[in-house]
């Protein structure tokens, strides 16, 4: 490695770590609520940001409106999601949730590719493309991009946000109860399928932050989604219900990802990406370690 561009992988890996902390955002959010383990998530991030996109470019909308356009699209498919394929499984096992979960993201990748084709778009300029050059000292400098910059912030007010918002507020406290038992929760009057709606509403948002935010940057196609597989090695780390956790579970890929990215390799290794395949080792090792995340709740149960 290049030990003059450590600064640069550091600081680069813990903004785009922003951005995975921004995804694991709404998958934490949905698995406090239901006690569902998204694996659409990504996808929700992939079909708002080409909603955006087409908002913008193909019918020529202002970019703060296209955004909103696209923002009341996520909640709407949020909200749909739930009401017809989720609602159905309330009560039953943990599994059947999961497998809808992956069924839907499959249906949506395909829906965007019969939509908006498999080919890479563009976002019209959203953030200043002049980067923020930060010197150090010498020939050591910081280039930071600003929608990097960006993403970062969104990640950081999301935290402050969320975590008021399960602590203070009747709708993050009746989440909170539904993701204990469903059926208990129902039995002392919490409107649960109102509860979940609620939740993934809020997730489609998230997503669209994120996806707008990635589009700006390196542009929005379907393999996007794959992003939504980046956070889940950060929930697991963080732990599953905890929102800080999240956050530093984000912060920590980013980083991981960006220093093993600038590590000399071979031409034979270089092919292989690894910095690709460092967030799922450590997803490995986690599980392995930790499984609980740094901040999980480790739950009795008696048997």
């Amino acid at each position: 490695m290049n030990w003059q561009l450590l600064p640069q992988f550091l600081v680069t890996g813990l903004l785009t770590g922003g951005i995975y902390s921004l995804v694991a955002l709404g998958l934490v959010l949905i698995y406090k609520s239901s006690q569902i383990f998204n694996f659409a998530q990504g996808h929700l991030l992939m079909f708002s940001a080409f909603i955006t996109w087409s908002l913008m470019v193909q019918q020529g909308w202002p970019i703060w409106v296209a955004i909103l356009g696209g923002a009341t699209v996520a909640v709407l498919l949020g909200v749909l999601i739930e009401r017809l394929a989720l609602r159905p499984l309330i009560g039953q096992p943990i599994l059947a949730t999961i497998m809808m979960t992956l069924a839907l993201s499959q249906i949506i990748q395909g829906v965007t590719i019969l939509v908006f084709g498999g080919a890479r778009q563009v976002f019209p300029e959203i953030f200043p493309l002049k980067p923020v050059i930060i010197p150090l000292g010498g020939d050591v400098r910081v280039v930071l991009k600003v929608a990097l910059l960006w993403g970062f912030g969104l990640a950081m007010a999301g935290v402050a946000i969320f975590a008021l918002f399960f602590r203070f507020t009747r709708v993050g406290l009746a989440m909170r109860a539904a993701a204990e038992d469903h059926q208990l929760a129902q039995s002392v009057g919490l409107k649960v399928r109102r509860i979940f709606a609620a939740a993934w509403a809020i997730a489609g948002v998230i997503g669209l932050v994120g996806g707008v935010i990635i589009g700006s940057i390196s542009g929005v196609e379907p393999t996007l989604a794959g992003i939504g597989l980046k956070a889940f090695p950060a929930v697991l780390f963080g732990g599953l219900e905890s929102i800080p956790g999240a956050i530093i579970g984000g912060l920590l890929i980013g980083v991981i990802e960006n220093l093993v990215g600038g590590l000399p390799a071979n031409q034979a290794i270089r092919a292989t990406n690894p910095a690709e395949i460092a967030p799922y080792v450590i997803l490995l090792l986690v599980l392995l370690f930790k499984p609980d995340g740094l901040f999980g709740l480790k739950r009795i149960e008696r048997i």
